[in-house]
This record gives C-alpha cells, structure tokens and sequence, in this order.
C-alpha cells in the first residue's frame, strides 16, 4: 500500500510539472507543424530518467520505495515516455535487439491503433 500512495505523490508532482512545462512552452511552439511541447517533455523525462538510472547504478541509492516513487511517479506522472524508453533501453543493454525492436513496433503501432479506433468508433 505504502508504494501505491508513493507512486501516487510522485504521478502528481510528475504531471504537474507536464501541465506547467507545457504551458510555458505553449507560446513557444505553438507555431510549430508538430507538438514541439510533447517533444521537449518526452526529451526531459528521458534525460532524468537516464541520469537516474545511470547514477543509480554507478552508486546505488535508490531505495525500492524511492525507484517507485521517481520512475513509476515522478517520472511517471511527466511522460510515460519515459518509462518506455527505459523499458527499451534495458532490453537493447540485455541483447535482446529482436525484443526491443518488437516493443518500439508494438508499442508505437498498437497505441496509434488504439487511438485511431477509439476516435473513429465514437465519431457521428
């Protein structure tokens, strides 16, 4: 229980700093043909992400409750994108180029599906 309210905490300060982030840029890139907001969190989450795990294995201090918090959370909260490339990175560091080039396809394919089918499904 103690992890769900830690992973909770951290998805809120995570998408709070989303929805700040992408006010402050909405000036910025509004002028843009693609979602340059979007771009710049998936960007910022993945560095932290990264600095984190690599940080994390060269020292480790990240307790269970601490990983769950940051990356489920924090990070979380921010850009799921974030949790897939860590995802995607693992997989690539174990070897398993097959396994990681499946999940970027299914990944990236199935939620563009889903999207696709829950938009026209519910279209007049």
């Amino acid at each position: 229980m103690k992890e769900l309210v830690l992973v909770a905490l951290g998805g809120a300060l995570g998408a709070m700093a989303r929805f700040k982030l992408s006010l402050a840029l909405s000036g910025i890139v509004m002028a843009s043909a693609i979602p340059l907001g979007i771009v710049v969190v998936n960007t910022l989450g993945c560095l932290a992400a990264g600095i984190l795990l690599g940080v994390n294995e060269r020292f480790r201090f990240l307790s269970g409750d601490a990983y769950a918090f940051l990356f489920a959370g924090v990070l979380g909260g921010f850009t799921t994108f974030s949790a897939f490339s860590v995802e995607t990175l693992a997989l690539l560091r174990a070897g398993s180029w097959g396994s990681a080039v499946t999940y970027i396809c299914l990944s990236v394919g199935l939620g563009l599906l889903a999207v696709w089918i829950g938009f026209v499904s519910l279209k007049s």
